[in-house]
């Protein structure tokens, strides 16, 4: 039993994180090549190595996925210094190698010298599809405005599909539930982001992030586009490119009559606050968000105007309703500050009234009585627990909003 369990020892050091593993780099210059500073990690992996996110068989194991920064040409280079079955008999290691080749598309470098190569051609380079926005941000770094823009492309576009296949293998990395789509559906919409920058008095482009967008019929003749996927690239997150990313392709559907609002498919908390923040700098100075109207309570003057102006629903109306009117609530004011509380509390109690209902339900059918009513009142002190926190919860996110909004 001792000898197993050293045994175990050994090959347990043969077990490889492969979050920490796997280095990512976007490529402008040679020197990146060698820049460990300029590599970044995966969030997620399990989907390619499984819910523990290991590889087996292997001590110092890089998986090195390196990406020319524009049209995202790859070089693909597995490093380690020791292999289990160079020192066990009858253990093999994970074949790492083909779990990567099922996710990047064919035509990946393998060597640096002729990842250099096609290094030097990144001067042709251009965005795909039609401009629709240009921004700049200011870094504070480089002491400089850098400029930003935004294109909407589709699988028209010369180059776009073999460049996609290429972009699309970083949700792996960093969407937790992320799939491929099929890209022959004509429904997909493609927004993405690029950084122009210089090299030796040429002007380049950088991938940024992009967004996918799925326009889903609605009866008669309106369509109603989707949020699939979004991904800001790690070394830009935090600079806001995803608000403008959002709003811009707000704006783009806001011009077309035959979109009735924008959805998104499961989206995440993240996702959720960055909306939160768009829609409501969009909403701002709607009349019907005026102080005035706030303090009113919510409307379908407000629910109509944002449909129709801004292509934004019902649900997503209240919750820009609830944050201007906090904007508006001076919650020093006991009055003011109780009107607020309800109203937003009247909207978040409707799942609790349904399980009251069912609770009513069930306590017409059970005995004994006593009992039931009983568990319904234990239910309904937690009920009102849930709905505080739920609350108290709701403002903490709204305020981050707020302070959000007053710094742009």
């Amino acid at each position: 039993m001792a000898g197993l369990t050293a045994m175990e020892k050994k090959l347990a050091e043969y077990k490889c994180n492969t979050n920490e593993a796997i280095q990512l780099k976007l490529v402008r210059f040679p020197e990146d090549l060698e820049d460990d500073n300029t590599a970044f990690n995966p969030e997620y992996s399990h989907q390619v190595f499984g819910d523990d996110e290991v590889a087996f068989g292997y001590q110092g194991l890089k998986i090195l996925l390196y990406y020319i920064a524009g049209n995202l040409s790859t070089l693909f280079r597995i490093k380690y210094t020791s292999k289990v079955n160079e020192k066990f008999d009858c253990v093999e290691a994970d074949d790492v190698e083909s779990k990567i080749r099922e996710i990047i598309p064919p035509g990946f470098c393998t060597n640096t010298d002729d990842f250099v190569s096609l290094l030097e051609k990144e001067v042709n380079f251009k965005p795909f599809g039609t401009l629709l926005h240009t921004y700049s941000v200011h870094n504070v770094e480089a002491g400089e405005d850098i400029t930003y823009q935004i294109y909407k492309a589709d699988m028209t576009c010369p180059g776009f599909r073999d460049y996609h296949e290429r972009l699309q293998t970083f949700l792996m990395w960093f969407i937790e539930t992320a799939s491929f789509i099929d890209v022959d559906d004509e429904r997909w919409n493609y927004f993405l982001v690029f950084e122009k920058y210089n090299k030796d008095g040429a002007t380049l482009f950088a991938t940024v992030g992009y967004m996918t967008v799925y326009n889903y019929y609605v009866y008669p003749d309106k369509t109603r586009p989707r949020v699939s996927q979004m991904l800001i690239l790690p070394p830009f997150q935090g600079e806001g490119h995803g608000a403008q990313l959002l709003e811009t392709v707000h704006r783009y559907y806001m011009s077309s009559p035959t979109v009735l609002d924008i959805t998104a498919e499961d989206p995440s908390e993240n996702y959720v606050k960055l909306r939160d923040f768009v829609l409501v700098k969009l909403c701002q100075n709607l009349p019907c968000f005026s102080p005035e109207k706030l303090m009113q309570g919510f409307s379908q003057e407000m629910v109509t105007e944002a449909q129709q102006k801004l292509k934004i629903n019902k649900q997503h109306t209240r919750r820009v309703y609830e944050i201007l009117r906090l904007r508006a609530t001076d919650m020093g004011d006991t009055e003011q500050s109780r009107s607020y509380r309800l109203d937003v509390k009247r909207r978040l109690i409707g799942p609790y009234k349904k399980k009251q209902r069912e609770l009513a339900k069930m306590r017409r059918c059970l005995r004994p009585e006593e009992l039931t009513n009983q568990l319904n009142q234990i239910d309904l002190n937690m009920q009102h627990e849930q709905l505080e926190e739920s609350f108290q919860q709701l403002v903490s996110d709204y305020r981050r909003v707020l302070e959000r909004l007053a710094q742009a």
